[in-house]
């Protein structure tokens, strides 16, 4: 028997209650959540659906105490319950992987002969040319941190806190769990239930200072 998981706090609350926890209590999530979390966390979009992100998670201490030497010690990577190292893998521009999600489509419906036939064209040319990117990796980290954000507003309408983190030595993180040449760090992600005292909000710039009118510097007239 299937049971349907549903969230206690809705999208809205999830956005402007998520803060970025420092110190997490010891309590595990529930196996059951955790599942849903890392489902909806990978519904997020991708270019032509490649889906670059890769995740390694960790819940055994051992595991946890070797990330946090890498992270600059740390406490919120051994002290949440899970931990997630959110990588980009570069080989989602192959051949390889275009196949399986051409496959994958078919399965699901949403894939014809013609449409796989223009990935098949359109997909090596953009990784070719890159008109909207300089180099793959940030094609990957780009896709990859949009799983992430739907990873933490998922983990969040379930009550769980996270922390997305940029403090770590890439290098010793790879080289500590085995990620190869072509798969770049681009996050660590602890996840649990955040201990007191919370991070307050810092405040956000106004909408009119981050949102352009037609042209960038173009003032907007929004109402509120």
């Amino acid at each position: 028997m299937t049971i349907e998981i549903q969230p206690s706090i809705n999208a809205k609350t999830a956005i402007e209650s998520r803060r970025a926890a420092r110190s997490f209590k010891a309590d595990p999530i529930p196996p059951a959540i955790l599942a849903e979390i890392l489902r909806l966390g990978v519904r997020s979009p991708s270019g032509y659906n490649l889906q670059p992100w890769r995740f390694i998670v960790l819940q055994d201490p051992a595991s946890k105490e070797k990330l946090k030497a890498c992270a600059f010690d740390q406490r919120q990577v051994v002290e949440a319950p899970t931990v997630l190292i959110c990588c980009g893998d570069r080989r989602a521009a192959g051949h390889e992987n275009t196949e399986a999600v051409i496959e994958l489509g078919k399965a699901a419906g949403a894939m014809n002969d013609n449409l796989a036939g223009y990935m098949r064209q359109a997909i090596p040319r953009l990784f070719e040319n890159r008109p909207c990117f300089e180099s793959l990796e940030t094609w990957t980290n780009r896709h990859t941190m949009l799983a992430v954000a739907h990873l933490m507003i998922a983990a969040k309408s379930f009550g769980v806190d996270s922390c997305p983190m940029e403090g770590f030595v890439s290098a010793r993180v790879k080289e500590a769990f085995q990620i190869p040449e072509e798969v770049d760090v681009c996050c660590l992600l602890p996840l649990g239930y955040a201990a007191a005292p919370f991070k307050q909000y810092g405040g956000r710039f106004d909408v009119t200072q981050v949102y352009y009118s037609e042209s960038y510097g173009q003032a907007l007239q929004v109402e509120i």
